[in-house]
């Protein structure tokens, strides 16, 4: 067990608060590494959209940075550096796990007929079975789980014939696969083939009444429901320009306005989509970049927020020929309400090219 060395753990304190990137990379990312192994064993993290490792982690230093810092130089000089990281990291996690279940409650609801429905479609040589047997069986050490999985997922037997040969209960079968669908099978069916399962179940189906004006692979925003927005839905809006509340792939005009921090780490939340989908850059927290543009959230209340609305508003009136969706930027990770930051908007509401949340529009109209 090594000596819990006071001395060092204020050298390291005084590095992290100081930006220092060797002392930030060594020593909080390694304590949060450790960490996230031990969690990811708990709650098998890496089967979960958004919450790998840096997304977590980066999620964990922007929460710090945001308090400047303080609840680290509060720790009591008794606890070691490395148990504090541990903790806070772990309720990082647990907000985490809140929102992905949130976010993925009405799928685990119908999880046996929605996501089943589509790995049965699947042509055999696509092997997506075999990978959901394989992800089961990694998942869980107990042997009958995985014979189970492997009965089932791919060798296509019912549960009633599972449980004749392994000599249990069909009850006792259902419960373990109840168990497995929603721990393993569901989550790792949106994460690897998500976008398949609603393009072909969803989209498909909608297409064939009203074609969509863009690509239909869906992206979710902050609280949004899988769906798509098709052509007579924006229309709809048009009076009152409202951001979809999720958005299908961008026309080259189409700019999507998210919520950052100064630092651009686009860790989470729509600066996540952002990154991944729009051309966010990492390291940029401000403006333009690609098909989005950052406002940042991150660094104090409304009033710090307010130069960069004022400076999005200039912008997008110089550039008529683009439309801007804005997200309801600071009402997620940054922990506002609408009402704290809509009247940052109210201007944008007389500029015919930027499209605002619904809930910014109910404060300010």
């Amino acid at each position: 067990m090594k000596h819990h060395d006071p001395t060092l753990e204020s050298a390291i304190i005084h590095g992290l608060c100081s930006l220092h990137a060797g002392m930030t990379k060594k020593y909080f990312y390694g304590y949060c590494r450790r960490a996230y192994l031990i969690f990811d064993r708990k709650y098998q993290l890496h089967t979960k959209e958004g919450l790998d490792f840096y997304s977590l982690a980066h999620e964990y230093y922007i929460q710090l940075l945001t308090h400047h810092f303080q609840p680290l130089l509060a720790k009591p000089r008794e606890q070691k550096l490395s148990t504090w990281m541990a903790r806070g990291f772990h309720f990082v996690v647990l907000d985490a796990l809140k929102a992905y279940n949130k976010e993925y409650a009405h799928l685990t609801d119908e999880a046996s007929d929605v996501v089943l429905e589509y790995l049965y479609s699947t042509e055999p040589e696509e092997q997506m079975m075999f990978h959901v047997a394989e992800a089961v069986a990694s998942h869980y050490h107990d042997r009958m789980m995985q014979e189970i999985a492997h009965m089932i997922f791919f060798a296509g037997f019912k549960q009633k014939e599972v449980a004749a040969q392994l000599g249990i209960t069909p009850a006792a079968v259902n419960l373990r696969y109840k168990r497995m669908m929603e721990e393993v099978v569901t989550p790792f069916v949106i994460e690897n083939y998500g976008r398949g399962l609603y393009s072909e179940r969803t989209v498909r189906a909608e297409l064939d009444e009203a074609p969509c004006a863009a690509p239909c692979a869906t992206f979710l925003l902050d609280n949004a429901s899988f769906s798509t927005i098709d052509n007579s839905t924006i229309s709809a809006m048009d009076n009152r320009r409202i951001t979809p509340s999720y958005i299908t792939s961008l026309k080259a005009n189409e700019i999507f306005v998210f919520g950052s921090n100064l630092q651009g780490i686009h860790g989470g939340g729509a600066a996540r989509m952002a990154r991944l989908h729009f051309g966010a850059v990492m390291g940029q927290g401000v403006g333009l970049q690609g098909q989005s543009y950052a406002i940042p959230t991150m660094q104090g209340g409304p009033e710090t927020i307010r130069p960069y609305v004022d400076e999005f508003i200039a912008y997008a009136r110089r550039h008529p020929q683009l439309r801007f969706y804005v997200t309801a930027i600071g009402c997620g990770i940054a922990g506002f309400e609408p009402r704290e930051i809509a009247p940052l908007f109210t201007s944008a509401q007389h500029v015919a090219n930027i499209y605002l949340p619904a809930e910014f529009w109910e404060v300010i109209e």
